[in-house]
């Protein structure tokens, strides 16, 4: 009789989801920061024959630069670092850095030759990536529920 009676609690709290109605809503943060990253790439270092190819191939490292800055600002840096030590001296150390992530929503803020340098610019504003992922995701919370 025990067991009837917990398996009828069971239908019962089951079937309690049918007789509602939820609303949802999204609702935005109420600041959206701003970063901002710089990358540099020299212009004499680039594998080109022409002037021009230099350029454009400084103009594009400069841009991946800025946007591993940008990654680096959101996702954070991995540090993996090994040390070895013989008769207690260090032989060797060596310390590996990395980031991974997506970054979406960044503009191209400038880009330009500085000296022997191409500089690019970058500016990640949360608003705009807070506007992409709701398209994408659409993350809500419980606006009201209505009982019938």
């Amino acid at each position: 009789m025990k067991w009837i009676v917990i398996v009828f609690g069971f239908i019962l709290a089951g079937c309690a989801d049918g007789d509602r109605y939820v609303q949802w809503e999204s609702k935005p943060p109420a600041v959206f920061p701003k970063l901002t990253a710089i990358g540099y790439a020299p212009l004499t270092g680039q594998p080109a024959e022409s002037q021009a190819e230099k350029v454009l191939m400084a103009m594009q490292a400069s841009k991946i630069a800025a946007y591993r800055e940008l990654a680096e600002q959101v996702y954070g840096q991995q540090l993996s670092a090994d040390s070895a030590v013989s008769q207690w001296l260090l032989q060797d150390e060596q310390i590996t850095a990395s980031v991974q992530g997506i970054i979406r929503g960044a503009r191209v803020v400038k880009s330009y030759p500085a000296g022997e340098h191409y500089v690019t610019e970058l500016e990640l504003d949360f608003a705009r990536v807070w506007h992409l992922y709701q398209q994408q995701n659409r993350p809500q919370q419980v606006q009201s529920i209505t009982y019938f």
